[in-house]
């Protein structure tokens, strides 16, 4: 019996029972909807295949659709550009078949770090692969905290949202924050699903967080771009620091977010108030 793809499979399913029939555009058939989204036949329907095939498809049964056919379904299910992407991902039309399965450690350029310190009273933060840090400049370890301090195959920003008790207090929103994490992480895993260090933290998170495990079975993903985080900083009380992030065209695997605050709030008093108890030599606040 040939090996399913039940990756493929479960996200189908999921994107299935979250789109909105009433907005779908389907003829009224007169049933009664006895659970929510739409049913197998009304998504081949939508994307104009046969629910044979599609059901296959969702079965994770090893057929490869044509890009005009992912692209339907895509639609059907009302994908956001992330989703698409991801099933894509999942079905073997994306980058995960270009990458080669032993890929090299990530390093930060010398001009990076010259970079992060000209910015001296900006956070701001470099990730790579899987949310590991790769880099941060005085005012992040200021604001989140010093990843240094880890051994190096536990920095990790997922990681440390999850399991360190620092990170939960700091984040009002750390629900929201938390699920971003997971989103990305789960877009990134059927991006590369054969990086077994993205294996890894993923087992290590599961096994560790009740949270992340619910959060990751959902199968939802998201790729966020810029946002806001509300904090409750041990030094300076509470803030709120909207971010950007910044792609590098020499390194795409590496992301550098930015941090900063509105002109004249009490947000960018606070986050003033930190970059001068930074510079004391204070350090950054401990996160256990």
């Amino acid at each position: 019996m040939a090996e399913k793809n039940t990756e493929l499979a479960d996200f189908l399913r999921r994107a299935r029972s979250q789109c909105d029939a009433s907005r779908a555009g389907l003829p009224a058939d007169g049933r009664v909807r006895r659970v929510p989204g739409l049913r197998r036949e009304e998504v081949a329907f939508l994307a104009g295949v046969s629910t044979d095939y599609y059901a296959r498809l969702e079965q994770g049964r090893r057929i490869f659709p044509s890009p005009s056919v992912v692209d339907a379904i895509g639609r059907a299910l009302d994908l956001d550009e992330a989703g698409r992407a991801h099933l894509a991902d999942l079905i073997g039309l994306g980058t995960a078949t270009l990458r080669p399965r032993s890929r090299p450690v990530q390093r930060v350029r010398p001009g990076l770090y010259q970079m992060l310190d000209a910015l001296g009273e900006v956070p701001v933060l470099v990730v790579g692969r899987r949310s590991d840090v790769l880099a941060q400049n005085r005012m992040c370890k200021a604001l989140f905290t010093d990843f240094e301090r880890f051994p190096a195959t536990q920095r990790n920003y997922a990681r440390w949202l999850f399991l360190d008790d620092g990170a939960r207090s700091l984040f009002v929103d750390w629900e929201e924050q938390a699920r971003v994490a997971v989103e990305n992480l789960r877009l990134e895993a059927g991006n590369d699903p054969a990086d077994q260090a993205t294996a890894e933290v993923i087992a290590e998170l599961r096994e560790s967080s009740a949270e992340f495990g619910r959060w990751w079975d959902e199968h939802r993903v998201n790729q966020r771009t810029y946002g806001s985080k509300r904090l409750r900083h041990p030094v300076v009380g509470d803030l709120s620091v909207e971010y950007e992030t910044l792609l590098l065209p020499g390194d795409p695997d590496t992301t550098v977010y930015v941090y900063s605050t509105e002109p004249g709030s009490p947000s960018q008093r606070a986050l003033s108030l930190l970059a001068s108890w930074s510079l004391t030599g204070a350090g950054a606040p401990r996160s256990e």
